[in-house]
């Protein structure tokens, strides 16, 4: 496939505002419109009782974020779930920008090849310090963090047992909780 044309997120937000991706479910990557595919009752179970277990955990250190764009360079995309910074009332008049930003993570039923490669680049270009993707169909969850580049240096699949987010290196997270399969 090639791109025909590269928008900026200035020229995306017009579309946005002028209603034209109204009835549309896209995301600006890399100056890409990107559409997305609709989700499935499990990738929507999933997402929800993974950000409410974060919440509980997180309850004071961060802002949980469920499906809500970030703003990037030349992106805007809408993680699955985003780990904020917890100043929300800058959120008024904008999207989370990379520093705002703690840990993203994608949930993946029929967008894994995309998750782990596009995203993960451009995620990691843009120094997002933690990035986590949840395959259902394989139930393991992909950590990558230390940016460097348009890839982390340190990668691990794990399927049981605990995980920490690098932020909060005190809290721990057990697999089976956060991500109810």
């Amino acid at each position: 496939m090639k791109t025909l044309m590269k928008w900026s997120l200035e020229d995306y937000h017009n579309l946005i505002n002028n209603g034209v991706l109204a009835d549309k479910n896209v995301e600006l990557l890399e100056g890409e419109l990107i559409e997305m595919p609709p989700e499935s009752p499990l990738h929507t179970y999933i997402t929800s009782s993974g950000s409410n277990y974060l919440r509980e955990k997180l309850k004071g250190l961060a802002f949980i974020r469920e499906a809500h764009p970030i703003t990037l360079s030349n992106s805007e995309p809408e993680p699955d779930i985003a780990i904020v910074k917890p100043h929300s009332h800058n959120y008024k008049n904008r999207h989370p920008f990379a520093d705002d930003i703690f840990l993203l993570i994608e949930v993946s039923n029929k967008t894994l090849s995309y998750d782990l490669n596009e995203k993960k680049k451009t995620y990691a270009k843009e120094g997002i310090k933690e990035y986590w993707v949840v395959d259902i169909n394989s139930r393991q969850i992909h950590v990558f963090f230390n940016p460097e580049s348009d890839n982390y240096l340190v990668n691990k699949t794990l399927s049981k047992g605990t995980l920490k987010i690098q932020s909060f290196p005190d809290l721990e997270l057990v697999i089976e909780q956060l991500f109810v399969w």
